[in-house]
Parts: C-alpha cells; structure tokens; sequence
C-alpha cells in the first residue's frame, strides 16, 4: 500500500470515527423505547429531517450511478430522471408531509409504515401490516444490496483489495452502526452525511471542469459525441464481444445516436412517483416534531436535491472529457466519481470525499437495515405472532433480523458486475409501486377501504415483477420503466375494488374527516 493509499485510508478512517460516535452518543435515548429506536420520539426539527430524508433517499446512487449513467450514454437518460426526482421531491413534501404527520399521530400514534396503514383502516386481522411488512422486507434487502455494492466498488477501487471482501468490510460496517443508534444516530449522521455529499459534489466538478479546460471544453467534448449531449437522444457505445467499448486511437467509439421518444421521457420522469412510497423519507414527515416546521424543511430539501442532482450529472458529463476511455464498461462507468476524486486531489482531501460516497452509503443502508427490522420486529413479530412482548424482546428480535437482512443483502450483493443504477431503480419501483398510490388515495380518498388497500400493495408489487421479468422483454413500447405501468395499475385495482366493496366505518370516516380539517 502506496503513501497516497495509506493517506486516503486515514481520512475515511477519520470520517468512520466520527459516524461511530454518533451512533454511541445516541445509543443510550435510542434503547429507551421502541419508539425511540424506530422514530426518535417525533423529536426531529426542520434541518435534521429535510437533510437525513434527502440523504437516505440519494445514497451511494447520487455519487456513482446518476454519474455513471451520465458518463456511459450522456445527458438525457440520467437528466430525465433527475427532473422526474426532483419533481417527485417538491410533490410530495408539499402534499403528503403534513398529512402524513397528522394523520400518523390519530391513527394510534403510528411509528412504523405498516403500523399506520393497518392503524388507518382499524384492522383487526392485520393482513395489511403483515404485507407491508413483507414487501418492505423484500425491497429494502435489495436496497440494502445496491449500497453494499456501492461499498465494494468503493473500496476494492481504492485500494486494490478482492471486491467481495471490501463489500463484506463495508457491510459489516454498516450493520454495527445502525444496531447502535437506531433512528436518532441514524437521522443526526444523514443530516452530516447530507453536508459531505454536497461539498464532494462541488468540490469535484469544479476542479474536474476545470482540470478538463473549462465548462467550454467539456460541453465541445460532449457535442463531438453522436447523441451525448442532448435532451431527445441518447449515445450508444460500440461493444465488443467482451461487452466492453471499442476504442480506436486512444478514443471511445460510438454508434449512431438513438431516438429519445415521449415515453421514454415519461418512464424516467415516473422516477418521482416513487416518493410517495418511499419509507425512508416518509418516516422523517412522521418523525418531525412540529407539523408546521415542515415548510421550512420543504425549502431545505428541494435546495439540497437540485443542486445536488445537477452536479450529479454534470460530473459524469465532465469525466467522459478527462477520462474518456477509463470506464469502458456500463458497471466501471460508475466509478468515475471515484477516478476523478484520485487523479485531481491531494491524497487526504481524496479520502474525505471518498467518504462522500461512504456517507451516502451508510446514510441509505442504515434506513434500510432499520426499517426493513422494524417491519419484522415491530409489525410481524408483536403486531401478530406476539402481541405482548415488552419493549426490550421486540428490539432483540430487531436486531437479530437486521444480523439476518444483511447477510441476504451481501449474498446478492456478490456480483463484481452489479449496475448500483438498475438495482436501486427496481427497489425504487417496487416501493413507489406497492405503497405510493396507497399512501395517496389514503390521505386523500374517504371512500378507500381495507380490501382496496390490500388490492392496492398486492396488484402494484406483483406488477412491478411482473413488467420488469416478463412484459419488458417483449421491447418496443414494453420496455418502459416497470414503476410507471404498475403505479398506474395499483391505482386502478384500489379504486375499482374499494368501490365494489363495503365503504369504511364510520370510524374510519371520521377519522379521515378530523384530519382533514385540522389545521
């Protein structure tokens, strides 16, 4: 190990410190109570839910797959998607968030997502906190996997080491932090993590733009590119057999510029319906601690997330002009970030934006650990098999699960050839499909019920696997982004079937109805 490896070492050493004591200064709050553990007692303030809702949204997919997107086929594919999430973001602290709160706290003091859909509909039998709970184990152990994925590219990048061995080290990590700190360590760390992500992001495209000759000169590289640096068409790389890009001349070659269509401007722009299901973010709208302090977070986040997307984009932009032929593979590409940090910084500076990307990690698959455990914990094991157990059975079994979620994570985790990109996009469509139209028709449809809730989760999960395994094959019109068909299709199935059916009681009425008109 070189003196320039050892000094990046030192510093990302320096930053994990400083994430470990954080999550022992919140260790002892955090093991009062369950609620603690899984909300930090609705004691977040504006700043701190703002920043941690936005930094445990992005994760390690802010600071190497949107780049690496942008870095293998241009401008459009990763742009698209960046508007339809900030869009998403705007939407969904504007409309949902302050019902959410509200509505969380009538239906008996909510603290996880399955706890306030079967608390909504008063259930007795808890089949739907029983399905939240499974998808949400089933989405976010594929989540947890991309970050650990992220962490493996990361350190065997660095410093040379077998990629599954780094992913293990990372996770593991990972895995000790959150069963820590619980939800308070978790959101207090995000809110720094947040800080860390966005000077990275500055602090490397601008030297890489102007290490490339100036903004000029990466934007002249960029149009030299068939397709690259358009809005309505996309580049296409010439492979070899291998799957890697030809380069002729010390030169990346490529194809002729595809069409970028209406709907494939929608599949991407449909990213943004993926908030309005998104746990890790929709937790913070329950965990703040005024109602109204959630305008001011509004502002914070969409700040925070359209700076951060737009470099984001641009970086990728500015390395195909530094390092044209560096990343000759879709799954390299997204080490650009990691390229451009190494060749253009002083060692130590180096390892404190590297851990920038180990910040957006950890401040995603901590969320993810925490919530994927409290589904099984919280709704599963004292929701329904055992509905007596104290405060301290249910955050062991909490933290056995999350011992048990990320092995699972690490074993799909295992492939080196892993695109962080395609695997958040499938978690993503997964959440925004089982829970986002539920989420919405919740807090704004009286007449939803109980069957429609349930025909809702089961019809947009099963769409997403569906679309994505079978019908996306068939190409053409197909091949759409699965979260935007199943979106639709769950909305659909809740509608048609909540109208088929018996309404809600008249609790339930009047629970909507109160909290409706609150102010």
């Amino acid at each position: 190990m070189d003196s320039q490896t050892i000094q990046i070492l030192i510093a990302m050493i320096i930053y994990m410190a400083i994430v470990i004591i954080l999550g022992l200064t919140f260790a002892k709050k955090a093991n009062q109570s369950s609620e603690d553990y899984f909300l930090g007692g609705r004691s977040l303030g504006p700043w701190v839910t703002a920043m941690s809702a936005e930094a445990s949204d992005m994760s390690g997919w802010l600071l190497m797959g949107l780049p690496g997107v942008a870095y293998w086929c241009g401008l459009a594919d990763a742009s698209w998607t960046a508007i339809g999430l900030a869009i998403g973001t705007y939407v969904n602290w504007l409309i949902v968030s302050k019902r959410l709160r509200r509505y969380s706290v009538r239906a008996n003091n909510s603290i996880t997502l399955p706890d306030f859909f079967s608390n909504r509909f008063r259930e007795d039998k808890k089949v739907i906190m029983s399905l939240a709970a499974l998808f949400i184990l089933v989405f976010f152990t594929v989540y947890a996997a991309s970050c650990f994925v992220t962490c493996g590219k990361l350190f065997s990048t660095l410093f040379g080491a077998p990629y599954v061995t780094m992913m293990i080290v990372g996770a593991a990590f990972v895995l000790l932090y959150t069963i820590l700190g619980g939800f308070l360590a978790e959101s207090a760390s995000d809110f720094m993590q947040a800080i860390v992500m966005i000077v990275a992001l500055g602090v490397i495209v601008v030297i890489s733009t102007v290490s490339a000759g100036g903004l000029g000169a990466v934007i002249e590289n960029a149009q030299s590119i068939p397709g690259f640096f358009e809005f309505f068409g996309l580049a296409t790389p010439s492979l070899n057999e291998a799957g890697e890009q030809i380069v002729e001349a010390g030169a990346p070659v490529f194809g002729e510029a595809r069409d970028y269509g209406i709907l494939t401007i929608c599949s991407m722009l449909a990213w943004g319906l993926g908030y309005f299901g998104m746990p890790q973010v929709l937790l913070r709208f329950m965990a703040i601690r005024k109602e109204e302090e959630l305008d001011r977070s509004r502002r914070i986040a969409m700040v925070w997330v359209v700076i951060s997307l737009g470099i984001a984009v641009f970086i990728g932009i500015a390395g195909r002009a530094l390092f044209p032929t560096a990343h000759l593979t879709a799954s390299s590409s997204e080490n650009i970030f990691i390229t451009l940090a190494t060749s253009s910084l002083p060692p130590i500076f180096a390892g404190f934006v590297m851990a920038g990307i180990l910040a957006a990690t950890i401040s995603s698959s901590d969320s993810y650990l925490l919530i994927a455990a409290s589904a099984v914990s919280k709704n599963i094991y004292q929701g329904v098999f055992k509905k007596d157990a104290t405060d301290k059975q249910v955050m062991n079994v909490s933290r056995i699960t999350l011992l048990v979620i990320a092995l699972i994570a690490m074993f799909i985790a295992m492939d080196e050839d892993s695109v962080i990109f395609k695997v958040v996009s499938f978690a993503w469509a997964g959440f925004g499909a089982t829970f986002g139209p539920l989420m919405l028709f919740s807090l704004f449809w009286k007449r939803i019920n109980r069957a429609g809730a349930i025909a809702g989760m089961v019809s947009g999960a099963g769409m997403v696997f569906l679309w994505k395994l079978v019908i996306s094959k068939l190409g053409g019109a197909f091949a759409i982004y699965e979260l935007l068909p199943a979106f639709i299709f769950s909305s659909v199935c809740i509608v048609v079937v909540s109208l088929l059916t018996a309404p809600p009681s008249k609790e339930i009425e009047e629970d909507f109805e109160a909290v409706k008109n609150a102010q």
